[in-house]
């Protein structure tokens, strides 16, 4: 396996989580090139000062990359450009992908001497500005140690190594189903304490410092579900795909989660009522519209172009 230390990277895919994590390399010394479809996230990086190409096929090569794209199939497509020339190092494919699809990237990269490793990272929009994501790696150990570098910057050392290629897919789709089954039970849990009359910051705030509290009641409901706001920077859509790609993980190693299965379910319902593109804690508008200013989808709470009002 190629051993260099040249910090020439590839960033493909320059949305939210890409364009933050190829600011994050070029802030930390690395020499980063980014690759998005869109001229306008190819703008947004140029003006971050991060060199950019219309064609992945340039970066073919590339020492190290680092993959943030919307769908497994986008995988299959890229990774074999990126190693159509010799000299990749190493491929860090941060997209919450499928664990067969990570399993054949990582067959292909070996046979030409290069390491793939699947990485899908938690911690959002600002953690990846800030270089402090949490990975779930799937890998070899020597593609961990490849792609360690990289994985340093990004995460300041705070990644797992769950198992061998496809591993860190499985657990980070079981964490996102688990959060979205979260966002759903505690919407539904301060919806009964607003009926009740009860300040669903104050019950939330009392929770979160409970057995029953968690990330989701003690940031995500106050910080951008009961503000109205709904700005986390992560779609309905991709969680919606994410847990229903868990339950069908699940069925593919014969298991049946019954409430995760119901989970996904609703997920899929409010994905119907509120389309891909709303934010993920939207959520809180189907299952309990009381409790954020925005109201439910098609209330006279909702701005006319589609975007929720602001508390």
């Amino acid at each position: 396996m190629n051993t260099s230390t040249e910090r020439r990277i590839a960033v493909i895919g320059l949305g939210s989580m890409g364009g933050a994590m190829a600011a994050t390399l070029h802030k930390a010394g690395w020499q980063v090139t980014g690759f998005d479809p869109s001229e306008a996230a190819r703008a947004a990086a140029a003006d971050a000062g991060i060199a950019t190409t219309a064609r992945v096929e340039d970066l073919a090569g590339t020492p190290y990359a680092v993959l943030s794209l919307p769908a497994a199939n986008v995988v299959e497509a890229t990774v074999p450009q990126l190693l159509a020339a010799p000299g990749t190092v190493a491929i860090i494919d941060t997209t919450t992908s499928e664990p067969a699809t990570s399993r054949q990237m990582a067959e292909l990269a070996e046979a030409q001497g290069a390491a793939f490793v699947d990485a899908p990272v938690s911690g959002g929009r600002d953690g990846a500005s800030t270089g402090t994501l949490s990975a779930f790696i799937g890998a070899t150990d020597a593609a961990l140690a490849a792609a360690a570098p990289v994985l340093l910057a990004l995460t300041g050392g705070k990644f797992n190594h769950i198992g061998g290629p496809g591993s860190g897919n499985v657990v980070k789709l079981l964490n996102n189903v688990l959060a979205a089954a979260n966002l759903v039970s505690v919407g539904e849990a301060l919806g009964v304490a607003k009926a009740y009359g009860i300040d669903p910051a104050k019950a939330a705030a009392s929770i979160s410092d409970a057995s029953g509290g968690s990330k989701v009641s003690a940031n995500m409901y106050p910080n951008w579900v009961l503000s109205g706001t709904h700005d986390s920077g992560f779609s309905l859509g991709l969680m919606a795909r994410d847990a229903a790609l868990a339950v069908d993980v699940a069925a593919q190693v014969g298991e049946n989660p019954a409430l995760l299965t119901a989970v996904a379910g609703q997920w899929q319902d409010a994905l119907v009522a509120l389309g891909p593109r709303a934010d993920f804690t939207e959520i809180a508008r189907t299952v309990a519209p009381a409790i954020t200013p925005a109201g439910a989808p098609g209330s006279t709470n909702e701005t006319t172009n589609g975007t929720t009002a602001v508390a």
